[in-house]
């Protein structure tokens, strides 16, 4: 979290106690949490946010990259590394929902040139690898 307010303060941007309460929900696990979710949380909190709200909350977390959309799950998941200017890719897990991100160079840079050769702009790129993590694995294994 101070990570976040540093980054924030620097930038000159607003980091809202309705913001700052989104980040710390979405950064409470390593599963990607949907809209809702943190609006049912909120509401359990006493909060009196509307959709509209938390969404404007996510817009800013996602463009101070503090936060990532995960597109497949219509859901969020907290940045590791938000000072850093990174392309990142998530393995997600489809039994238990955990969401990694990694970041793999060599995929970026075979993206990217691929969107060179395409005469393509990548204006924003996001990967998402679907498939069983080492956990679960482990435990269909030993069943």
């Amino acid at each position: 979290m101070a990570e976040a307010e540093r980054l924030c303060a620097e930038r000159g941007s607003r980091f809202t106690d309705l913001r700052r309460r989104i980040l710390k929900m979405i950064w409470q696990g390593h599963k990607a949490v949907k809209a809702y979710d943190l609006l049912d949380q909120l509401a359990t909190e006493g909060g009196s946010a509307k959709p509209p709200t938390v969404y404007r909350a996510l817009d800013f977390l996602m463009d101070e990259g503090l936060v990532h959309k995960i597109e497949s799950l219509n859901a969020y998941i907290g940045c590791p590394h938000p000072g850093d200017n990174h392309v990142s890719q998530f393995l997600i897990c489809d039994k238990c929902e955990t969401v990694r991100e990694v970041t793999t160079s060599a995929l970026k840079e075979a993206v990217l040139s691929a969107a060179q050769e395409a005469n393509f702009s990548i204006r924003r790129q996001t990967l998402e690898l679907h498939g069983v993590c080492a956990n679960c694995k482990q435990g269909r294994e030993a069943a």
